[in-house]
């Protein structure tokens, strides 16, 4: 069975092919490359885009634009190729490729998005505290962007060019569980987008 995932909450999109879980290329790019990406990783594993059984498309929370790209590209996908989708949070994704990590993705207007007794919450970095990061490694975009202000409460921040701060898509496809139509597949948001506050 072959499966597509994908993520493009953040500023690097990635993108994994794989064959009955088995890793046959990974690509990390920019959300607006996201289909060359795929089309590279099909070319090198010479498969066609019709041998595509599922898709696993990364949900958020991030960046409201790069998110909706990603599943606007999973619903087109999905329909021409007749694929089921599953989503999987970013968030998550994160945490599991750094086992005990606290996930950390940069939400803009000087907030964070980050899991909370294992929700997605959108707050400034400050307010995390040492409760929650004493001694804890902090991985992902929000966590290189604001490193001074979690360090500073205790917090361990691997290098900026760690592997560890990118959200994999072949760590999305491995959490993927449920699988359906594309359209029961929704973003998360966790906060309103900033269309929607200026509209008000």
């Amino acid at each position: 069975m072959l499966t597509l995932a994908f993520d493009t909450a953040t500023n690097v999109a990635t993108s994994a092919l794989l064959e009955d879980g088995d890793l046959l290329g990974e690509r990390a790019g920019t959300p607006k490359r996201l289909l060359e990406d795929v089309d590279e990783l099909l070319t090198s594993a010479d498969a066609e885009p019709g041998e595509l059984e599922r898709i696993v498309v990364g949900i958020g929370p991030g960046s409201f634009t790069s998110l909706r790209m990603g599943l606007a590209a999973s619903r087109t996908l999905a329909f021409a190729l007749d694929a089921q989708v599953a989503g999987v949070s970013t968030l998550e994704a994160l945490a599991a490729g750094a086992p005990a990590a606290l996930p950390v993705i940069d939400a803009r207007r000087r907030e964070v998005f980050t899991l909370i007794d294992g929700e997605p919450v959108a707050t400034p970095p400050a307010e995390l505290g040492t409760g929650l990061l004493q001694g804890r490694t902090c991985v992902g975009d929000g966590a290189v962007r604001y490193r001074d202000v979690l360090e500073a409460a205790g917090a361990r921040v691997p290098p900026d060019d760690s592997e560890l701060h990118i959200p994999r898509a072949s760590v999305h496809a491995r959490l993927a569980r449920e699988f359906g139509p594309a359209e029961l597949v929704e973003p998360i948001y966790v906060r309103v987008p900033d269309a929607d506050r200026t509209r008000k």
